[in-house]
């Protein structure tokens, strides 16, 4: 933080010069970009820059303007449409729409953001060629300019679209949702016939009222804790189980290493959703395995232990909580040890060898060995990995939804709130934006989700790199 505030400091500081140094054509850039370049001969250059500039003006006036004065309302006109009693035809008001609004106030509060960035590093630039000039240095033409960006300063060409692609895939529709967060945006309020507004800390609120009435908070204090058990289980499981079963088929004494290895590969050629896809077909109500439990009497056991309810003569492996939530992870083992497996074999191929012969020497066992050198290289090696899979984990739709879908609520809480009680944040997102319109609340649960897989992410690669754990394993 002190870094990041010092590199802001210097970069006023250097803005500040500029402006206090600079000749008369630097200082009439601040009023018009390309005057400094024109007159130290970058005429092209000069004229991109003016034109650059009343580009994002005229944007600014005639098109995001308009919405930015509503911003703070977010429309107060409704869609009518009113009967035109000479005609006998119906027209249109002149209404808001207040997702529009929002949409191009957000737009164009970051294209102001933008265009103060490009001023201040404008001035300073035609300040540093003004130096150049006063020192006799060579300052580049506009042809030449061009070529420095196909060579030295080719970085800066490769990304800029990429910049460009980023800032309106992923930070344009992450603060449009931030600012959802605040408003009363729902199925009650669909512009144009019914505008929302802004109502504050309202949503926020509402998720942590655990009184009276707060079934959104009983659902989502349930759900984020299943979200973070079912991410580290799912992490780990697999992770452990993928270890394992590489170090069981490495082995020196395991015969037809290639084919064992060649059978769970196969798994992975299939496609995840299609194996998650028959595995919920497999585990229903009345599905194949159901139908093999009550052949062999295992339902009637189950009825007589008390595991499963008189009134159903099926095992709830997806349909009531308990069932499902150990069914998914068993088959997250499944779908993901595969993978892991493949990792870990890499990584056990290359532990350096020196160490286990020195292990041995000193007298440790194969389970000795396995836990003090081989496990701690492997970690080493799959940490960020590992981390990455948490947050994946955290955000993976594919196997709670899939094999979930049609389950439903056996709370009455929870069926308030819109949710199962086997959703992660991530499917519970996803059904209040699809199936309830709920988009308030979804971004609420957005950006807690949000929160969540940055505070992981941070706290772990900070703990990580806290210390150099590299020369342990030379």
């Amino acid at each position: 933080m002190k870094k990041l505030l010092g590199t802001l400091k210097k970069y006023f500081c250097d803005f500040g010069e500029s402006v206090a140094k600079g000749d008369i054509w630097t200082k009439l850039s601040l009023v018009i970009f390309g005057l400094g370049y024109m007159a130290k001969g970058q005429v092209i250059k000069g004229i991109l820059m003016t034109a650059l500039e009343a580009i994002i003006i005229l944007f600014e006036i005639a098109i995001a303007g308009p919405y930015m004065a509503k911003l703070g309302t977010l429309g107060t006109v409704q869609r009518e449409e009113i009967l035109d009693l000479t005609t006998l035809q119906k027209t249109v008001n002149d209404y808001d729409n207040s997702l529009l609004i929002l949409l191009y106030g957000v737009i164009g509060i970051l294209v102001i953001v933008a265009f103060v960035l490009l001023w201040i590093s404008n001035v300073k630039t035609v300040y540093r060629i003004q130096k150049m000039k006063e020192n006799g240095e060579h300052i580049n033409t506009f042809t030449e300019d061009v070529k420095t960006l196909f060579n030295g300063k080719f970085y800066i060409t490769l990304l800029t679209l990429p910049s460009i692609g980023v800032l309106l895939m992923n930070v344009i529709p992450i603060i449009f949702m931030v600012c959802i967060a605040f408003t009363n945006y729902d199925q009650n309020h669909q512009p144009p016939s019914y505008l929302f507004t802004w109502v504050g800390w309202t949503n926020f609120k509402n998720i942590m009222n655990f009184g009276a009435g707060g079934d959104f908070a009983y659902a989502f204090i349930r759900i984020l804790a299943w979200t973070l058990i079912w991410a580290v289980l799912a992490t780990f499981t697999t992770f452990i189980g993928g270890v394992l079963l590489a170090q069981f088929i490495n082995h020196q004494n395991t015969k037809c290493k290639k084919m064992w290895r060649s059978l769970f590969i196969i798994t992975i050629a299939i496609p995840q959703f299609v194996t998650l896809l028959l595995i919920s077909k497999m585990f229903g109500n009345y599905g194949i395995v159901n139908t093999f439990c009550n052949n062999i009497g295992l339902t009637d056991l189950l009825h007589k232990w008390g595991w499963v309810s008189q009134s159903l003569d099926f095992i709830p492996f997806l349909t009531k909580p308990g069932w499902s939530h150990i069914t998914i992870i068993l088959v997250n083992i499944w779908v993901g040890v595969p993978y892991q497996m493949l990792i870990a074999t890499g990584i056990l191929m290359n532990i350096p060898s020196d160490q286990i012969e020195s292990a041995r020497i000193d007298g440790a066992n194969k389970r000795q060995i396995f836990w003090k050198i081989t496990m701690p290289y492997v970690m080493f090696v799959m940490g960020p990995s590992l981390i990455t899979s948490i947050v994946g984990n955290i955000n993976n739709f594919n196997v709670i939804y899939l094999l979930t879908n049609g389950a439903t609520a056996t709370s009455s809480r929870f069926a308030n709130a819109n949710a199962k009680e086997t959703d992660l944040l991530i499917t519970w997102l996803f059904t209040l934006t699809n199936d309830y319109s709920n988009y308030k609340m979804a971004s609420v649960i957005g950006i807690i989700t949000f929160i969540v897989c940055a505070a992981i992410t941070l706290l772990s690669y900070t703990r990580m790199i806290s210390g150099d754990k590299e020369e342990e394993f030379q």
